[in-house]
């Protein structure tokens, strides 16, 4: 595990972390073996629903989390970046640890996808106690299939987010 002082995780809505953000995933895999350019990678900054965290470690972003918190698929992490140099460390894990206690606020859901070639990944978010949903065929690109994981705490009906006293 990390240690806490070393590293810090906040909102971020500033385009320069969306900037840096695109450059980390175009320069690591799955996006560069998905071949994301860079304005295909700032893409996944946009739109509404979301919120992005950034994790800085030494003063250095390094990485990210993109989540969707409305709408009917909240709950979803849409994007988990590690930089190249900060991978191993421990901080894929803390992302990971963040983004579950974030959207049980809201759901008792996480869903997550990987790519099929994506092994590191899978066996951390497996390892997580993220399970198989269903396999979504040529999603991305032809040839690579996105796996959808799910991690429950029970069903959407009657779920009392921690801290609330009222169901959602």
């Amino acid at each position: 595990m990390p240690d806490p002082l070393a590293y810090s995780i906040r909102p971020t809505r500033d385009p320069a972390h969306f900037a840096a953000g695109a450059r980390m995933m175009m320069t690591t895999d799955p996006w560069i073996r998905l071949g994301f350019t860079y304005e295909a990678c700032l893409q996944a900054f946009d739109g509404p629903c979301k919120e992005i965290y950034i994790l800085e470690s030494g003063g250095d972003l390094a990485g990210f989390v993109i989540l969707q918190v409305c709408g009917s698929f909240s709950g979803y992490i849409q994007t988990l970046c590690v930089a190249g140099r900060f991978r191993g460390q421990g901080l894929g894990r803390e992302l990971l640890r963040f983004s579950e206690e974030r959207i049980h606020q809201l759901s008792p859901n996480v869903f997550i996808c990987v790519s099929d070639f994506n092994e590191p990944a899978r066996t951390l978010y497996e390892a997580w106690g993220f399970e198989l949903v269903g396999t979504l065929k040529n999603f991305v690109r032809d040839g690579v299939d996105e796996l959808l994981l799910r991690k429950t705490l029970g069903p959407r009906m009657g779920y009392i987010p921690p801290g609330n006293a009222e169901a959602t």
